[in-house]
């Protein structure tokens, strides 16, 4: 088995032996690709309701950098208490109609990419999965005002159940979970996901919108069904403390205004194949928006501290 030394999994599930075909394995990592925690806040929701069981074990000391990442310990008075050891763990859950699938979850590996593709690949064959679905989220040039706007990929076009708005060619800096998506599709392992366009002004907060957005397209392209309740009414407050925030800027609103603008001018042009920005209304620089939104996130997390004390 491919890389086996890297990973425990258990022997038997029955759960799955009952599948007609197999499971479904979700992939939602801490790290590179998760702007607005996007990924974190849909596999905590999904946890919530139904925490499952571990069916397998990455060890995690192979690919886990302890002094870039420091987890969290407690200390009481004259001694330790507790330590928040990272994992990676494959769980058994059910979705809302009782249909088993699988969950890989924990920080994305530091090092050994290779090392770990081969142990998920060992998980994957084991465990007979019939398809491997990615969560991911980038900080965009987007306003929150928008739907949320999701880049499809997969390892075969037969696989993609919606056109990207964008054509072409980028070279991007690598991750762990990207890596992973290549090499199982080079093993022939079928493998789609779906990156959310987070706006770059809150991709260091929670923004669960986009997590809705992530698990509609993953439930749309698996069968598989979540009630989302919960996470809209998150969203729906959040959205309300982004309102309320921008309320008191002038200069904030001028560059959401900036944004809508452009946002709907790409749509447009889309529609229409003319290509990414339309004439005459330019995108605002990033240095123009950083200045303008300081303050703003400033704001958001004095709010955030509030409500936690």
């Amino acid at each position: 088995m491919p890389q086996a030394r890297f990973v425990h999994i258990v022997d038997e599930v029955p759960e799955l032996g009952a599948l007609p075909v197999g499971p479904v394995l979700v992939v939602g990592l801490d790290g590179f690709l998760d702007a607005g925690s996007a990924s974190a806040l849909a596999i905590t929701y999904l946890l919530e309701s139904d925490a499952g069981r571990v069916v397998a074990s990455l060890e995690v000391d192979e690919f886990y950098d302890y002094r870039a990442r420091r987890p969290a310990m407690t200390f009481h008075e004259n001694h330790y208490t507790d330590y928040d050891a990272p994992r990676l763990v494959v769980r058994l859950l059910r979705d809302a109609a009782g249909t088993p699938y699988l969950l890989l979850t924990g920080p994305e590996p530091d090092i050994r990419w290779e090392g770990f593709a081969g142990a998920v690949r060992a998980v994957v064959e084991h465990f007979g999965v019939r398809l491997i679905a990615m969560l991911g989220s980038v900080p965009m040039a987007v306003p929150h005002t928008r739907p949320v706007q999701l880049t499809n990929h997969a390892t075969d076009e037969s696989l993609l159940v919606q056109p990207n708005s964008w054509r072409g060619e980028i070279r991007i800096p690598s991750s762990a979970q990207a890596l992973l998506e290549l090499r199982l599709g080079e093993w022939g392992h079928p493998v789609l996901g779906f990156v959310a366009h987070i706006p770059h002004y809150v991709a260091q907060l929670g923004y669960p919108q986009a997590s809705v957005a992530l698990l509609e397209s993953i439930g749309g392209s698996t069968e598989l069904t979540w009630d989302l309740t919960g996470l809209r009414e998150a969203a729906e407050r959040q959205a309300g403390e982004i309102e309320q925030q921008i309320a008191d800027s002038e200069e904030v609103r001028e560059v959401v205004s900036g944004l809508e603008q452009q946002y709907d001018a790409f749509h447009r042009a889309a529609e229409q194949d003319q290509g990414l920005l339309a004439e005459g209304e330019p995108l605002p620089s990033g240095d123009e928006i950083g200045a303008q939104f300081e303050q703003f996130l400033a704001g958001l997390d004095g709010d955030e501290k509030r409500d936690e004390s």
